[in-house]
């Protein structure tokens, strides 16, 4: 807890502090109002967007019910006469724009946390597990948002639960921080596309472990499954325990590529090019498609002759105007590799066909696709 930055408020007419934990990197608020369930919704709406933030003193549910009204305050907020978006690519960053700004007003509704993650308010739920899974043990006092908890809460119902995989027949269970195989339109892909030898394989950037475990399953004899995030380690190293394959999985921590090279490189690297705003979003957004590039950038060295590389990338960032198709095929070439063939895939979340998404068109074209890439 002792690395986390101390927030300072007054209460009672006396100075208080206390560690302030926040997983999306938000700094201490510096106006801080005690509010309790006197407190109306409209007051903290807008003591929220005027950057106040509350800590709450009162009953845990009315906290939660409080949330729900900020939130409906922020959904039905009438927008400004503006004309339609110019593109796509000015509707994503309006898009992302207006996600983070309702994050950061939600996030103004704080909790009091004691020693062992016990939340000293009536009709408060025991959450120590789901804050332990994320924060690791707590020794001394500390605050955080209600939104976040709620998250902290979900994710450890996600590992709880786990995600159906039908291409293993069994669950996949992420931890916090660690993306979950929601889509799972990409694993499929890899459990079908013929495989060039069951001899090694690396997977870089693992995650979960869920495309190591595939491979494993497919009957590779061995995979080197690469990541830098500790927490995505772990993770995928219960994953495989649990799958029944850690003889057959290697993992390495590592940014990309381990020593040496192997005849199945497979990379799924965040897809769209773009700043992640929270740590959970660095599987999804990256900035200036920093692994994506590395990846290209590193195939050939660590590909044996007639290998093939597998990049499982969406073509969303297209449709968004963010990356060119002409951008992919010029990252391609210059690394020394040719497309040796593509299979696609449409998605099938249901944000594909939800008309009042803002970005509903480009979600609407959207392909998947496996790039089979070898050496030139």
């Amino acid at each position: 807890m002792n690395e986390n930055p101390v927030m300072h408020w007054t209460e009672g007419g006396e100075a208080r502090s206390a560690r302030w934990r926040s997983e999306a990197g938000m700094p201490p608020p510096k106006r801080v109002v005690i509010a309790d369930d006197r407190m109306s919704a409209d007051a903290a709406y807008r003591l929220a967007c005027e950057g106040s933030a509350l800590l709450w003193r009162g009953d845990f549910q009315n906290a939660r019910q409080l949330l729900q009204a900020m939130a409906r305050r922020i959904d039905r907020k009438p927008k400004k006469a503006a004309k339609p978006a110019a593109s796509p690519t000015e509707a994503f960053h309006l898009h992302r724009q207006a996600q983070s700004q309702r994050a950061r007003t939600l996030a103004m509704l704080l909790l009091p946390f004691e020693p062992g993650h016990v939340i000293p308010l009536r009709r408060a739920p025991e959450v120590e597990q789901a804050c332990l899974e994320a924060y690791g043990p707590a020794e001394e006092p500390y605050v955080a948002s209600l939104r976040e908890l709620l998250g902290l809460i979900g994710a450890h119902e996600w590992r709880r639960k786990g995600v159906e995989i039908a291409a293993l027949g069994a669950r996949i269970h992420p931890h916090y921080g660690v993306f979950s195989p929601v889509r799972g339109e990409y694993v499929e892909l890899v459990a079908k596309a013929p495989l060039p030898s069951r001899a090694l394989a690396f997977d870089i950037g693992t995650g979960t472990g869920v495309l190591a475990a595939v491979l494993a399953r497919r009957g590779v004899a061995r995979v080197v499954a690469t990541d830098q995030d500790p927490r995505a380690l772990a993770c995928a190293r219960d994953n495989l325990a649990q799958l029944g394959v850690s003889d057959r999985v290697e993992l390495q921590q590592t940014d990309l590529f381990p020593q040496g090279r192997a005849p199945l490189v497979v990379c799924n690297p965040p897809w769209v090019p773009a700043r992640p705003a929270s740590p959970i979003e660095h599987a999804v957004y990256d900035p200036d498609s920093r692994m994506l590039r590395g990846f290209l950038g590193g195939l050939a060295a660590h590909l044996e002759p007639g290998g093939e590389g597998w990049l499982i990338l969406s073509d969303l960032a297209e449709h968004l105007g963010l990356r060119s198709r002409v951008e992919l095929l010029a990252a391609i070439d210059a690394a020394g590799l040719k497309v040796l063939g593509r299979i696609d895939v449409r998605p099938a979340h249901p944000k594909a066909a939800d008309v009042t998404d803002p970005l509903h068109a480009a979600r609407a074209a959207e392909l998947t696709s496996l790039w089979r890439l070898g050496l030139r």
